[in-house]
């Protein structure tokens, strides 16, 4: 196992074995300079912008800030791939802080409640968008592409919602933008429709490309059950940290059952319900996210691991901060 002159920075400011194991072998010093975050055959990556809250969330700050915590693989969200390619911007609520972002997380607060004006921008932002999808130039997400790879760092997962109002072509353009960013999966939020995830698991066929479906605190051992039946391209987003506080024992269990089905798998840390729910610092609360990495690599599973920072950055700590100590802890996990 090598580490990049980044990963050594970032892992030698923490207490894990790993950076200690480093030290004492100066050669890893000499690495190559891009990011590389697959450890003992397992991919770690991280969820953007989503875990970089209260940071600049537009595509060329998150490349600089996955290169920088030494991270090669990404699960990216569309609003800051499309604006990219030339999309409306999405509308920015006041109530946030600056550079959060519209998919930031409160970082341990309730979410804004929207106003009457901001709501009406969304809906305007949502038709304009719609309008945009269906002449998108695909050149521009190769192009997007070609600027993360040359970077070192590849794109898994393309989450992008796909709603039962959306015409025929801009689900066919979802996937065909997914395809041309290199993802081998389409990640969204599990629907409440199962009717929905029969038309997307029909357009996933189509297109020979994955949907990986995430759930937060509804998930159960058979959430997932309807969809994957309808079609063989229909998958499993696995949070474990929403997994366990939905008050779920199981999550090793589960993996090893749905292993094939499952697309990536998000890491974080919360307590279960009895315990309070929360979201902890990796290591403090009650996922088995260890356990969950260490499985991983002695079965072989090929899916991804997904940072997604969810707690609150401690006081003189920032999210980038966060995600580095995440990547160490799950680099010390896989050692």
């Amino acid at each position: 196992m090598t580490y990049s002159r980044r990963q050594f920075g970032k892992l030698a400011l923490t207490s894990f074995p790993v950076a200690a194991a480093a030290l004492a072998d100066p050669r890893r010093l000499m690495a190559a300079d891009k990011p590389d975050s697959k450890f003992n055959g397992v991919q770690i990556g991280v969820i953007t912008p989503y875990s970089y809250h209260n940071m600049p969330n537009d595509a060329d700050s998150l490349l600089r800030l996955i290169v920088e915590d030494g991270i090669n693989a990404t699960e990216i969200q569309c609003p800051p791939v499309e604006e990219w390619a030339g999309a409306p911007a999405e509308p920015r609520s006041p109530a946030r802080a600056p550079g959060a972002g519209t998919n930031a997380p409160p970082a341990g607060h309730p979410r804004p409640k929207l106003t009457m004006a901001e709501i009406a921008a969304r809906k305007a932002y949502a038709d304009a968008l719609s309008q945009w999808r269906l002449v998108a130039p695909m050149e521009k997400f190769a192009a997007f592409r070609k600027m993360y790879n040359d970077a070192g760092v590849s794109i898994y997962g393309f989450k992008l919602e796909l709603t039962a109002e959306m015409q025929d072509a801009e689900f066919d353009d979802a996937f065909r933008a997914a395809k041309t960013l290199g993802a081998n999966q389409l990640t969204m939020e599990m629907p409440d429709d199962g009717k929905l995830t029969a038309r997307i698991g029909e357009f996933a066929s189509r297109h020979k490309l994955m949907v990986g479906y995430h759930a937060h605190t509804q998930a159960r051992p058979t959430t997932w059950d309807e969809a994957m039946a309808q079609s063989p391209y229909n998958g499993i987003n696995l949070d474990i940290g929403h997994y366990t506080a939905a008050g779920n024992h199981d999550a090793l269990q589960f993996i090893r059952k749905n292993h094939a089905r499952i697309t990536s798998m998000h890491l974080k840390d919360r307590k279960f319900p009895e315990n309070g729910g929360s979201n902890m610092p990796w290591g403090q609360g009650d996922t088995p996210i260890r356990e969950a990495l260490q499985l991983m690599k002695r079965e072989g599973y090929k899916f991804p691991a997904t940072i997604e920072l969810e707690y609150a950055p401690p006081a003189g700590s920032d999210s980038e901060k966060e995600v580095a100590r995440c990547l160490a802890y799950a680099t010390a996990a896989l050692a």
